[in-house]
């Protein structure tokens, strides 16, 4: 196993550590709240270093492939679920965000079975980056009322521009 693998399991094994700090915080400001969001710091930190690792250390593997892009998923829809339970971000959201998962999922998989790999946009590394900023501050400013609106919408906005440009590029692979 790479050390690049080593480190994306890394991050999918802080996801339940980051979930049990985040029911201990109650979504509340205060020290829980503070230590989950070091745990999901550090674990959007390592989806950096697993990629800078794996290119400059030619670790690049159909495992990492799969594992990379699943982790992030894990983390991000992680941190939302914990937000929704508590009433602070919207199901339909939420919904959006793992539809347009699947979705593209799904396209990738057709896509493999033609012949043609269809790598991460720029749009969806966006997407990942900002979610997952936006995330972080939520969980430091969660008394913020607005921040937590504006965070929903670049989740949303983001989500549904990089889900509509992976569909517009790459739909050909839809066609029999």
């Amino acid at each position: 196993m790479t050390t690049a693998t080593k480190i994306t399991l890394l991050r999918v094994a802080l996801i339940p550590v980051y979930m049990i700090l985040m029911y201990l915080s109650q979504g509340q400001a205060g020290m829980w709240m503070w230590i989950a969001l070091a745990v999901f710091i550090i674990a959007s930190i390592t989806d950096f270093i697993d990629g800078n690792i794996a290119r400059k250390r030619n670790q690049i593997t159909d495992l990492g492939k799969f594992l990379d892009p699943l982790a992030d998923k894990l983390l991000v829809i992680a941190a939302m679920l914990m937000f929704c339970q508590w009433g602070m971000f919207p199901a339909w959201a939420l919904m959006l965000v793992l539809t347009r998962e699947f979705a593209v999922t799904g396209l990738r998989l057709i896509a493999v079975q033609k012949g043609v790999v269809i790598a991460a946009g720029w749009s969806g590394k966006v997407k990942t980056a900002s979610t997952m900023v936006g995330l972080c501050l939520w969980m430091a400013f969660p008394q913020i009322g607005w921040l937590g609106y504006l965070v929903i919408a670049v989740i949303v906005l983001t989500t549904l521009y990089s889900g509509i440009e992976y569909f517009i590029q790459n739909g050909k692979c839809l066609k029999d």
